[in-house]
């Protein structure tokens, strides 16, 4: 896979605005519009592009109560663990990571009530053994 410095500037714009047209693109990378469609499908057929998404405002996040869920779970039950918490809804990411606890949980919620029931839920889960849970009070830095 060969990223360019024209790829990763595109790229950048792309996480600004998904929507971006192709014109535009082209005009801030100082490149041609044939060649910024060329450099996207490619990208796309590289998989360095997996979709294109839609990203929240700061006001709507602000109105959404956050929080990391550390979740330990039980010998082989990664894939059943995971699985259950995929079809949970209010699940925003999913991490794998080291130490005491296998899995990091991004979540939100409404209300604290609401977070609340979420996080029974999610230590209610059949493999998962413990769960520890901070929220987050404000966003620091977001790329």
């Amino acid at each position: 896979m060969q990223i360019t410095d024209k790829d990763r500037e595109l790229l950048s714009l792309l996480s600004e605005n998904a929507r971006m047209p192709v014109a535009e693109l082209a005009r801030r990378l100082n490149l041609s519009r044939t060649t910024v469609q060329a450099r996207l499908e490619r990208l796309e057929a590289q998989g360095v592009i997996a979709g294109y998404q839609v990203r929240l405002s700061d006001a709507y996040h602000s109105e959404l109560i956050r929080a990391h869920v550390m979740i330990t779970i039980a010998p082989k039950a990664l894939t059943v663990v995971t699985r259950e918490l995929t079809a949970i809804r209010e699940v925003a990411a999913l991490y794998s990571v080291n130490g005491p606890y296998d899995l990091i949980a991004i979540v939100a919620a409404p209300s604290i009530s609401e977070l609340d029931r979420l996080i029974d839920r999610i230590g209610e889960l059949s493999g998962v053994e413990r769960t520890l849970s901070s929220i987050i009070l404000s966003t620091r830095i977001s790329r």
